[in-house]
């Protein structure tokens, strides 16, 4: 079955997704925004609770590869490119079930924001200018500060490495892998969209409240009456 994108679009009004780079502040900047104006958050990978449960390796294989990994030892020394190969594959695969979660959720007739790896080109079937937000950081900061945070994905991710032989090797295979994924091209797609776009500065500054307070106005929330 196939849904037209008129509809999609109609039954995603009240979602406002923001992606990007690694390290560009999304899943911080999500969380502020449902904070601050009472939206219904869905942080990183969201969808998983589903996905992981209804995928199947003719469908959906690269979400299946998880669900069959043995040892996550495996997960990291894969080579970068099939790294880079996965992770936007896993993405385009992880998009339906995004969509229909969201299409879910979008019942509650509250606002969403996301968190979201949609791929631009299907957002901008789906969604409207004012209802995206790109975030992009340097590539030397996605790769180089990639396990500078708390997350409990990337301090498993980690521990993994460090629990390697030869651990040293396997962090530079890794973050090969990062750097593809952060490469000019993957950046130059996002920055060249035609979405609103903030751009991260590596100057140590905590800008937070201002690229939120962006954002927001970009979203209309600030003040409702002006949105498209």
């Amino acid at each position: 079955m196939k849904i037209e994108n008129n509809i999609l679009k109609y039954y995603l009004k009240n979602v406002y997704f923001i992606t990007g780079t690694a390290f560009a502040g999304k899943s911080t900047t999500v969380k502020m925004l449902a904070e601050k104006y009472d939206m219904i958050f869905c942080g990183e990978n969201y969808h998983s609770a589903v996905s992981d449960i209804v995928a199947t390796p003719d469908a959906q294989p690269d979400i299946c590869y998880l669900n069959n990994l043995t040892d996550w030892r495996d997960f990291v020394r894969r080579s970068p490119e099939e790294y880079e190969r996965w992770i936007f594959g896993t993405g385009k695969e992880a998009a339906e079930f995004e969509v229909a979660e969201l299409l879910s959720l979008s019942k509650n007739n509250k606002k969403i924001i996301v968190d979201t790896n949609i791929p631009v080109d299907v957002l901008k079937e789906i969604s409207e200018y004012n209802r995206v937000a790109v975030m992009l950081s340097p590539q030397s900061m996605s790769v180089e500060r990639f396990f500078d945070r708390d997350d409990p994905e990337k301090q498993f991710i980690l521990h993994v490495i460090q629990s390697c032989e030869n651990p040293e090797a396997v962090m530079e295979n890794y973050k090969r892998g990062l750097a593809l994924i952060n490469s000019k091209e993957h950046y130059d797609e996002l920055a060249n969209s035609g979405f609103f776009t903030v751009v991260r500065q590596d100057d140590g500054n905590d800008t937070r409240k201002e690229v939120c307070d962006m954002i927001a106005a970009h979203f209309g929330l600030t003040n409702p009456g002006l949105e498209r």
